[in-house]
């Protein structure tokens, strides 16, 4: 399929086609990209990672899918052993996780068909980012590895936040506070979408944020603080990283707007384009530390 077909059957056409992040793909003369899909849950699993049998999940579908469609493959895993082998080949590496992910799966079969990392693993992954390798993590990659009080896990700060808990589905406001990101130009100051809304903590002092979450309005005790990041971009040594909160539901993933998101944020860590990731936490999201309003 080519680029100008993905665009119109997706609908991402209707925000314009110089909307759309160049260089998802590797040109003709590049050797071809690969992104390591990483879905292990030690905690809760979301049905958009869960697999029935050996079928690929949701999300894994659509990650696969979609690479194809730009000339990347994507490789999903639930084995834990992977980040004990050679990472090398991988140009990025894409997180939906949960969970302290050295430790066993409760349910014995999961745990058997989904080993753990090892701790030697995890510390390849960090120095693999900091290395120069491309880190997006959705949703639930922020409920991985957390926090012991008030020390931040080695994860949490690569990663730039972590989650707190979450409340009732719910429509909500995204905020675009980073305009000229890859994979948000064209979409307007904001846009509406019912998700599961994460809330968050811990955020690095150095964070580029893309979207914020707005509260106002919003039901339940968890959101009646001040507006947080819930999208951004950061630098990790000479690692690129991007997380954004979205993806628990099914039809998100198929949304054209989260998909034109991520494809700009997976563009960028995969340094096929380039962004101004100045650090604006404290001008667009003055209080997001404030946990209360």
């Amino acid at each position: 399929m080519k680029r100008r077909e993905f665009l119109l059957s997706t609908g991402i056409a209707a925000v314009g086609l110089s909307a759309f992040p160049l260089g998802w793909a590797a040109g003709e003369e590049e050797k071809p990209r690969k992104v390591l899909y990483f879905t292990r849950s030690q905690g809760f699993e979301h049905s958009v990672v869960h697999r029935n049998g050996g079928e690929l999940s949701h999300s894994e579908k659509i990650m696969v899918e979609v690479g194809k469609e730009h000339g990347v493959e994507v490789v999903c895993t639930k084995d834990g052993r992977v980040f004990d082998g050679d990472l090398g080949p991988y140009d990025a590496i894409a997180f939906y996780t949960s969970g302290d992910l050295t430790k066993p799966i409760a349910d014995a079969k999961r745990n058997a068909d989904e080993p753990p990392m090892s701790p030697e693993g995890v510390q390849k992954l960090l120095d693999a980012i900091s290395g120069g390798k491309g880190f997006v993590a959705f949703h639930a990659a922020s409920d991985s590895f957390h926090s012991h009080g008030d020390q931040l896990t080695p994860y949490v700060k690569m990663l730039g936040g972590e989650f707190v808990t979450h409340g009732r589905q719910q429509e909500a406001e995204m905020k675009i506070v980073s305009p000229k990101f890859p994979g948000v130009e064209g979409l307007g100051a904001s846009f509406r979408m019912l998700e599961e809304w994460y809330a968050l903590k811990n955020f690095a002092k150095d964070l580029h944020v893309i979207l914020v979450q707005e509260t106002a309005g919003m039901t339940d005790a968890c959101y009646q603080r001040p507006p947080f990041p819930a999208t951004w971009a950061r630098l990790h040594g000479q690692g690129r990283v991007f997380y954004t909160s979205l993806g628990h539901r099914e039809d998100v993933w198929t949304n054209k707007i989260f998909q034109q998101i991520c494809l700009g944020g997976f563009s960028w860590v995969m340094k096929h384009v380039d962004a101004d990731v100045t650090p604006n936490i404290e001008q667009v999201t003055p209080k997001a530390g404030q946990m209360t309003n």
